[in-house]
């Protein structure tokens, strides 16, 4: 039989280190163009870009913003730290020398923007009449609803004077390539950090649908701002005819290096997608449902079974525990095993953080129920709190990381294995 936690762990370690800037920007970058040019970015590996951008073209000028503790070193490009998931100051204050910075520029300029995940929170700035606290609050609001990403960014775009290609219309004319590090289910550009380089619809009229169907309460400075003309960009605006955009790391290149290692252990994988969405404890209930009826079907000596899936899920707050999406699918797993041996859970954010906390994620098993019960902690109820991280913090489990200095989101994988 396979260890487990080695070989999961493996596993995830690959998938990370397929969507590392230093391995993905030198072959999309060009030859660096000749005249001034101005790199920014945003993002959780946006430091980490800037980084590798430096390794090939040498020292440059801009900036580029970052979550507090993603700093790198580099030799030209300024790296500023702010807030993530929830906005701040630092954030707000970095969004406007940027767009300052990159205003004035030439038709003879050229701007390399680098963009990951993270970006709608690290890129702020409100429009007029709503502030940063209103802000705040949406953001913390979005958090807590459960709607998938791709609804919250609709709205945010709304709220920005960066978002939805009003980054890429600042510099106009200047010429922009765009690299981008996906974290979104799909792969749409537009949904990457909300878009600041690719243009939008500017009606309204989904943002406040997604509203309603979420029950979102919101400041009325923001309501109003959605009856108000949205600033966002227009798809076929001509201030976005010099932009080029281009994904450069995706969650399908990581399920596939993860792959490529367990089919080394001889594990007959099975790709189950890498744009999985929804409640993080109703995909595990999901999956492990799937996981129980392969383990049913193994004898003695077949190859066991892995299930790998990306994707974002969300959670629905129910209660003030510490938790994120996925430490709540690991946990709901392990509770719908209901005993079960042979079958090995991990589920972990690519980025090292998985909600506002600073770890990736958990791995699992039956076994951790049974610990759990010996220590008097009660998962159902650790659950029903939204309090995950503190469950497996309580009786191991926790997978710690630190900034992995790249973000294509969830990477989930379960092992299954004959028990006699």
């Amino acid at each position: 039989m396979i260890n487990p936690t080695p070989f999961l762990r493996e596993l995830f370690e690959a998938a990370v280190k397929a969507a590392d800037p230093m391995r993905t920007i030198p072959i999309a970058l060009p030859a660096k163009p000749k005249g001034r040019v101005v790199v920014i970015g945003a993002g959780k590996a946006s430091a980490r870009m800037a980084e590798a951008v430096e390794a090939e073209w040498g020292a440059c000028e801009g900036m580029v913003i970052t979550r507090y503790g993603y700093e790198r070193p580099c030799k030209g490009i300024e790296i500023v730290s702010a807030a993530h998931p929830v906005p701040d100051a630092a954030g707000e204050a970095a969004t406007k020398r940027m767009l300052k910075l990159v205003s004035g520029l030439g038709a003879d300029d050229f701007v390399l923007c680098l963009i990951s995940g993270g970006g709608s929170a690290l890129l702020t700035a409100p429009v007029s009449g709503v502030t940063l606290g209103e802000k705040q609050a949406v953001n913390e609001a979005l958090l807590a609803s459960g709607a998938p990403i791709g609804q919250m960014n609709i709205l945010r775009k709304h709220l920005s004077l960066v978002k939805g290609g009003q980054l890429a219309a600042a510099a106009y004319p200047a010429k922009m390539l765009c690299l981008m590090i996906s974290d979104v289910p799909g792969d749409n550009p537009a949904d990457i950090a909300s878009g600041p380089t690719v243009g939008a619809d500017p009606d309204t009229t989904d943002a406040r649908a997604m509203i309603e169907k979420f029950d979102i309460e919101l400041p009325t400075s923001v309501t109003a701002a959605l009856k108000s003309k949205s600033c966002v960009i227009p798809v076929d605006d001509p201030q976005l005819k010099h932009v080029e955009n281009r994904i450069i790391s995706a969650p399908s290149q990581s399920l596939k290096a993860a792959s490529e290692i367990a089919k080394g252990f001889d594990v007959d994988v099975r790709n189950l997608g890498d744009d999985l969405e929804g409640e993080a404890r109703d995909l595990a209930l999901v999956q492990i449902n799937m996981a129980k009826e392969i383990q049913s079907s193994l004898e003695q000596g077949s190859k066991p079974v892995l299930l790998l899936s990306g994707g974002e899920c969300t959670v629905t707050r129910r209660g003030d525990g510490i938790g994120g999406p996925n430490a709540e699918f690991t946990l709901a797993a392990i509770l719908a095993l209901d005993g079960c041996r042979g079958i090995d859970i991990l589920a972990c954010d690519t980025d090292g953080v998985d909600g506002a906390a600073e770890v990736a994620g958990a791995i699992a098993n039956a076994e951790t129920i049974l610990k759990a019960n010996g220590q008097g902690v009660d998962a159902e109820t650790e659950l029903a709190i939204n309090n995950a991280h503190e469950f497996f913090s309580a009786v191991g489990g926790q997978v710690l990381t630190g900034p992995t200095l790249t973000n294509v989101n969830d990477f989930r994988a379960i092992l299954i294995q004959f028990v006699g």
